[in-house]
């Protein structure tokens, strides 16, 4: 597996006008709200001074340091995971065992599929493939299983950080890196706006962790139970790195009512989500004159 060093880098910051970093959260599918930040980020001509990231948020955030405007992120993901056909051919190549020792050591048991070749299949090639070759500083979440702490990848393999921090527990089999087992980044920190703290004028962070969606007279299903859970305990976490460490904006876009795993359902995520896109236009705005101001 790729080697991941976490020292930090030299970040720089702005001084000719305020300088804005991104926390982009996990929530699996709900994730594919984050395209509409890239967009009017894009629009509005905001290069990010640092990008954070966990799990999902880790996938877009490291496409956007790579250079990729959120116009290529929306084709590339309405074209893959948007097209159920295309996305179910994608993941049965890569989730297939490669041989007969692959079949018997590994099979496709609950829990074990390779994130690591799922997202080769589905990442844009232009992703880099080590952190230096970012156009934006990148931190990346992930949480040592063993070690019992959350770690932040900011150097060496991109793509091994990136699946580790994509890790979800009971879907996918946990990332080795060095001799470490790491897993899900949003376990420890969902939306890591706290690791940005300082390093630019107007932090933002975008939570799509969301809440478990249903009615009180209906009881959830064991597995919408087990992320629902998921979802209440991420919440906690956020809400106490809010207190010590509020960012200037918290985006929460319209995904409660998505799954986690509905990767399938990305235009109609995208499209009850595009509210978003307006909000934070509004909330940097206002950071902008703020700052103008003072």
């Amino acid at each position: 597996m790729g080697k991941v060093e976490t020292t930090a880098p030299d970040l720089p910051v702005r001084s000719s006008a305020p300088s804005v970093a991104v926390a982009f959260g996990g929530g699996g599918a709900r994730g594919i709200a984050h395209i509409h930040i890239i967009e009017t980020l894009n629009a509005m001509g905001i290069r990010p001074t640092v990008i954070s990231g966990s799990s999902i948020g880790a996938i877009m955030g490291a496409a956007m340091a790579s250079g990729l405007s959120g116009k290529d992120i929306r084709d590339h993901t309405l074209a893959t995971i948007g097209n159920r056909s295309n996305a179910i051919g994608r993941i049965w190549k890569a989730a297939r065992p490669r041989g007969v020792k692959d079949a018997m050591e590994n099979g496709l048991r609950l829990g074990q599929f390779n994130i690591e070749r799922i997202l080769e299949a589905f990442l844009p090639d232009t992703v880099a493939r080590n952190f230096e070759d970012l156009e934006i500083p990148t931190k990346i979440m992930v949480t040592d299983y063993y070690g019992h702490c959350e770690v932040v990848c900011e150097k060496g393999d991109l793509r091994t950080a990136i699946a580790a921090s994509a890790a979800i527990p009971a879907v996918f089999r946990p990332v080795r890196i060095g001799d470490r087992i790491m897993i899900d980044g949003g376990i420890f920190n969902p939306v890591p706006f706290d690791k940005l703290s300082g390093l630019a004028d107007i932090v933002i962070g975008v939570d799509v962790v969301g809440l478990p969606a249903g009615t009180p007279d209906q009881a959830p299903s064991t597995v919408d139970m087990m992320f629902g859970a998921s979802q209440l305990m991420m919440q906690s976490i956020i809400e106490m790195k809010r207190h010590a460490y509020p960012p200037h904006i918290l985006l929460r876009p319209e995904v409660h009512q998505y799954r986690v795993l509905d990767f399938l359902k990305a235009k109609e995520i995208l499209a009850d989500s595009s509210g978003v896109a307006e909000l934070l236009k509004r909330d940097l705005d206002a950071a902008f004159a703020f700052h103008g101001m003072s």
